[in-house]
């Protein structure tokens, strides 16, 4: 249940009260694609770097080790060791991804493994049924993800679609809900909004799947590619379409100065794999703006990765040696790393989480919009 504390603007303090926890939002969730954040980060490494929410991926974890598997180990919490909220997504977006191993029709989708080439089919029913299977505290609805820019009538019929498999996860969802054997009988549903970059699509598609009363809905298929002037266009025209009572989430975004723009346009919830990946490769979020840890100047710095920031990297390691394990090529290098950037969105959100209590967030935003993508 999402409960809205206060608005400034169209940004939202809100918190979001689950079987597994109650999240403060806005807030930022921590991509475990595996059940591990790449970069050896552990489920317990998590709440030293103030994470509320752990993402993990269904077709990733339906492959490896298998869901069934992880059912019969007691689903994602008792095997991965998290014992907060943790977001499924359907898997739709990693078959988008598979454009050349995949073939949409009405029942599903048919694709092959990219692991072993080995046949898949996944439609909404099977989405909800390795979701439920995982246990997690919210499963996102099997959605087809259309490549932006996509041609009007194709992007129609691909929402109309969408819709269907929408209706038929949450009849499945209230099935599999009702089992003896669940793992988690409370298990939410987001519904996915989609429509490329067209308005009228994107509003006639919110008007509709919000009549379903879903627990949540997420703006789906933007960060893909199109002009971020586009995403922020799309927000804002859907924005007034989502119920107001409802948790709003934007998927797959993205860097900080994207977080503000779309809290700032009405969005409570965020994940995306840059902050860690950039991590792993040398790229550091501050509050001054980006560093690159690779840069030589960095061979005889020792501060700290930011004088701003308390993470366990930042209070007990400096620039230099973290430098040096990049050229030495040591895992370290990447986990310390990892551990700062997750920690740094983390604090990003408590900290427009407190200007929006103390009514300051657009001065909040103003002074980092920029400054923060900004590489130093």
């Amino acid at each position: 249940m999402y409960k809205l504390i206060k608005n400034e603007g169209k940004a939202r303090r809100g918190e979001f009260v689950t079987v597994h926890g109650t999240v403060q939002t806005p807030a930022f969730m921590n991509v475990a694609t595996c059940g591990a954040i790449k970069g050896a980060v552990s489920a317990y490494d998590l709440q030293d770097i103030h994470c509320q929410v752990q993402l993990c991926n269904t077709y990733h974890l339906h492959l490896r080790p298998g869901d069934k598997l992880v059912k019969e180990l007691g689903g994602l919490h008792e095997f991965t060791g998290w014992n907060g909220s943790i977001l499924t997504d359907s898997g739709g977006f990693q078959v988008f991804s598979l454009s050349s191993l995949r073939k949409i029709k009405e029942e599903g989708v048919y694709f092959a493994s990219h692991i072993d080439g080995r046949k898949i089919f996944m439609g909404p029913e099977e989405s909800m049924q390795i979701q439920s299977n995982l246990g997690s505290t919210i499963a996102m609805a099997f959605d087809e993800c259309v490549e932006n820019p996509a041609k009007y009538e194709y992007s129609k019929a691909s929402c109309e679609r969408t819709t269907r498999w929408l209706m038929r996860c949450k009849e499945e969802m209230e099935r599999l809900n009702s089992l003896h054997d669940t793992i988690n009988k409370n298990q939410l549903l987001f519904g996915i909004n989609q429509g490329c970059t067209y308005d009228r699509l994107r509003v006639e598609h919110m008007c509709r799947i919000a009549e379903l009363d879903l627990d949540g809905y997420a703006i789906g298929g933007l960060a893909v590619g199109e002009p971020k002037e586009d995403m922020y266009r799309i927000i804002s025209a859907v924005e007034p379409y989502m119920p107001e009572h409802k948790i709003r989430y934007l998927m797959g975004v993205g860097t900080p100065g994207n977080i503000l723009e779309a809290v700032s346009r009405g969005v409570d919830l965020f994940d995306c794999v840059m902050p860690s990946r950039n991590a792993r490769h040398g790229h550091i979020n501050t509050w001054s703006g980006i560093r690159n840890l690779n840069n030589a100047k960095y061979s005889k710095d020792t501060e700290p990765l930011d004088p701003e920031c308390d993470c366990p990297t930042c209070r007990n390691h400096s620039r230099a040696y973290i430098h040096h394990l990049f050229k030495a090529k040591e895992m370290l290098a990447m986990r310390l790393c990892v551990m700062h950037n997750l920690h740094f969105y983390n604090t990003l959100m408590e900290r427009i989480r407190e200007n929006l209590d103390n009514g300051t967030f657009k001065e909040f935003h103003d002074k980092y919009v920029d400054l923060l993508d900004t590489r130093i």
